[in-house]
């Protein structure tokens, strides 16, 4: 038997009366949501609008500024151009060309240095830095010790050869005046970098130099305050050029034209006095090989060393070819001179510091050592660390072998 539908109602009517509550909750939590989000978009369109407000208010004023430099550097351009261009005053030559330098344009061209100091930009360098210095930028070409590689300008040496018929001309036996050096290297070193050297880089250098040259010690400090005090070797061996009144009259003369040469023999050649490189393109001529005719003499074969007190033969030629690391500063056999170092013929058995006409450190001059076996090899093995104060500032021979076979080659050259 069914219920009747009247029993149906009242459940109905609830269920109507929640699902319509629901209903309009869930209507007002969309519509409050839907509120909050139009809200904040407002909000982030006045922020985004007020930004937009700054940014344009900015860029105008830097256009402002833009306009102003751009009206300073046209203004700035036009007086230069005015005054490169303007009228030229008359000329007193009878082209009538050119015109009068202009102060700005002197000052661009007066960066020389003089003897008395002017010019000198202020700074500093000591003699360890410009060590470093000089290692970087300039040993490729004059060598670790200012000797000069191959035919590159040596710097130092040569003290008291003027006079010879080859004489070695450096920046401490020749060179009268310290500013002269400080110019050449502040305006065209490093080769190949002209002018990229700091003032205190240059400073360095010179010191270095000056050390090397034995004019300094190791602790000097060059700088513009001092830079006058330093007295160079050959200052007062240079004089006045008197040429205009001595020796013009005979040139202006006219020539004779008489009993001239019938033949020209050319009897030296540049690379004879080591002043032009040589290399192995070069014709034999201009090797300075003088062949005059097809007939060339035979090589004169040279005798065979003969070893003395029993050395071996091959710890001589071995003691030669190590050598070599030394020949940069020190020469041996017949004609050997002092260079950045002294000539070493005879070394063996004398007393160090006493090879005539060379400059040495005061702590070699004043060492009274005497050059046999082991006080040679302990000073070859590490020269500063065996005596402070020397000048010489190789670093050594590590190998035993090396400094053995090059003691037994300079006993080989010595009486």
């Amino acid at each position: 038997m069914s219920k009747s539908p009247n029993i149906m109602l009242p459940a109905l009517g609830v269920t109507g009366i929640v699902l319509g509550l629901a209903y309009g909750l869930s209507t007002r939590t969309y519509k409050a949501q839907e509120a909050e989000v139009a809200e904040v978009t407002a909000q982030a369109a006045l922020i985004r609008a007020e930004a937009s407000e700054t940014k344009v208010s900015m860029l105008e004023a830097r256009l402002v500024e833009v306009q102003a430099e751009a009206e300073e550097a046209i203004a700035v351009a036009a007086a230069s151009v005015q005054s490169l261009t303007g009228p030229a005053p008359v000329a007193n030559g009878a082209l009538g060309l050119g015109r009068a330098a202009l102060p700005e344009e002197i000052a661009a061209w007066d960066v020389d240095i003089l003897p008395d100091g002017r010019g000198l930009p202020e700074g500093r360098g000591d003699v360890l830095t410009g060590e470093e210095v000089f290692a970087d930028y300039c040993a490729s070409c004059h060598g670790d010790f200012a000797e000069g590689v191959d035919n590159w300008p040596v710097l130092a040496g040569g003290f008291d050869t003027l006079a010879d018929v080859d004489p070695v001309k450096t920046v401490g036996s020749y060179w009268p005046y310290l500013s002269t050096v400080w110019d050449y290297v502040h305006r065209s070193m490093p080769f190949g970098g002209a002018q990229t050297l700091t003032d205190d880089e240059v400073y360095a250098i010179v010191a270095y130099i000056l050390y090397s040259n034995d004019l300094v010690d190791e602790e000097f400090e060059l700088s513009h305050e001092n830079f006058t005090e330093v007295a160079m070797y050959n200052t007062d061996g240079f004089v006045i050029d008197d040429r205009a009144a001595v020796e013009y009259a005979a040139w202006s003369a006219e020539p004779c034209m008489e009993n001239c040469k019938q033949a020209v023999e050319i009897t030296r050649r540049a690379s004879m006095v080591n002043v032009t490189p040589v290399d192995e393109f070069m014709h034999p001529v201009m090797r300075g090989e003088m062949v005059h005719d097809a007939a060339a003499k035979a090589p004169v074969e040279e005798p065979e060393p003969v070893a003395e007190g029993g050395v071996d033969p091959a710890l001589i030629a071995a003691g030669e070819k190590v050598f070599k690391k030394c020949a940069a500063c020190h020469e041996v056999g017949d004609g050997a001179k002092n260079k950045s170092g002294p000539q070493l013929n005879a070394i063996m058995g004398r007393a160090a510091g006493t090879v005539e006409k060379f400059r040495y450190s005061k702590a070699m001059a004043g060492s009274g050592l005497t050059w046999d076996e082991e006080t040679m090899a302990s000073f070859l093995e590490n020269p500063k660390g065996f005596l402070k104060g020397t000048k010489m500032s190789f670093r050594g021979l590590a190998k035993e072998e090396d400094r053995a076979a090059v003691i037994a080659y300079l006993k080989s050259v010595s009486p």
